[in-house]
């Protein structure tokens, strides 16, 4: 794909045009038979090369998911470390408050042991002026409470130090288990895309241009089915402000490569590229797919608008930015990069709005 970013508006209008006018033509025209016969130079000689595609779907699809708990455990790795550094400085605080609350504590109790070691009578025989002895003895007082005020500080700051001390702990025992997911999620990310890749090296040149043109005409037939509904009649709202900055920032990104757990400068996978375009807008969302569905406004799919965030799969594993005209901005997967297609070319979950 070239480096020069198309026209988007004439790119995404050209799509659904395409896929309007396939619709009405009669199946097959277009492509070669979806469904070859089984090939003796396959991975396996029992699989067609349908079967084929199904399996490294299901293993990108898999590497999709734990991709998503990758990235969520790298998240919440980073928002613990920041708050153990930030739990650690209030406990270096809270001991240099402690020491000094024990300092003046302790000088307070001298002076009062030296002034108020008698009784306040014998203190008032032995005083020859009595208006001297009553400012002295307002003065202790004085000292008292203030002894007593220093004491209740230096008990809620040592109670205070105690629950940062444990909260400090819980969140260590947090990091080192989402360090743990993360490794584990890694190992099934590698495994399942070392997978595709094998099987996808076992098949001849030729075979490997059958498959791209039968993962081709899956798309296109969901795209054509999709807009067979007559949905892009309903979907007219424009972007916003903050919407065409986030479209502009992905469609910047159209040819750089899909790299798992990625969110630029020069790589992405797909939900690294949706935050970080709405990020460029000024308005930070979450980094997974599934965090991005779970937390962002729902829109229907007839009030969607570009910037707007299409969520794929039942699982929620998969997110593209709709740009308009039926179409979206994306990063695939594994082997391809940045690129447009239609927005009904994989099964919709739903559509997300960050700045509803």
């Amino acid at each position: 794909m070239p480096n020069k970013v198309p026209n988007k508006r004439r790119l995404a209008t050209a799509i659904a045009l395409v896929c309007a006018l396939t619709a009405l033509a009669a199946p097959g025209t277009a492509f070669a038979d979806p469904a070859p016969t089984p090939s003796t130079t396959a991975p396996a000689a029992s699989k067609t090369l349908d079967e084929v595609s199904k399996e490294i779907d299901d293993l990108y699809r898999q590497a999709a998911a734990a991709t998503d708990a990758y990235n969520l455990a790298e998240e919440k790795t980073k928002q613990q470390s920041a708050q153990i550094v930030q739990l650690a400085q209030e406990i270096v605080k809270g001991q240099e408050k402690i020491r000094r609350l024990k300092d003046q504590a302790g000088a307070t109790a001298r002076m009062q042991y030296r002034n108020g070691g008698l009784p306040l009578g014998a203190q008032m025989m032995l005083s020859g002026d009595p208006q001297s002895f009553f400012d002295g003895a307002d003065s202790l007082r004085q000292g008292q409470q203030a002894v007593q005020g220093l004491l209740g500080e230096l008990n809620k700051t040592q109670a205070d130090l105690a629950a940062y001390s444990a909260d400090a702990t819980a969140q260590w025992k947090n990091l080192e288990a989402n360090r743990v997911k993360k490794e584990a999620a890694k190992k099934d990310i590698t495994e399942k895309i070392a997978a595709a890749e094998k099987l996808q090296s076992q098949l001849k040149e030729q075979e490997r241009e059958r498959l791209a043109e039968l993962e081709r005409k899956k798309e296109f037939d969901a795209q054509t089915a999709w807009l067979s509904t007559g949905v892009l009649k309903d979907i007219s709202s424009s972007a916003s402000e903050q919407g065409k900055k986030a479209v502009k920032f992905a469609t910047d990104q159209i040819g750089k490569k899909y790299v798992w757990g990625a969110a630029g400068p020069d790589t992405f996978d797909c939900s690294g590229l949706t935050s970080q375009a709405w990020l460029a807008a000024g308005h930070p969302i979450p980094r997974t797919s599934q965090e991005q569905w779970a937390q962002l406004p729902h829109v229907a799919i007839k009030d969607m608008r570009p910037g707007d965030l299409v969520i794929y799969f039942a699982d929620a594993t998969h997110v593209g930015m709709y740009i308009g005209d039926g179409a979206i901005v994306h990063s695939p997967r594994p082997g391809r990069t940045v690129t447009i297609t239609g927005a009904g070319s994989m099964p919709i979950l739903g559509v997300v709005r960050p700045d509803k």
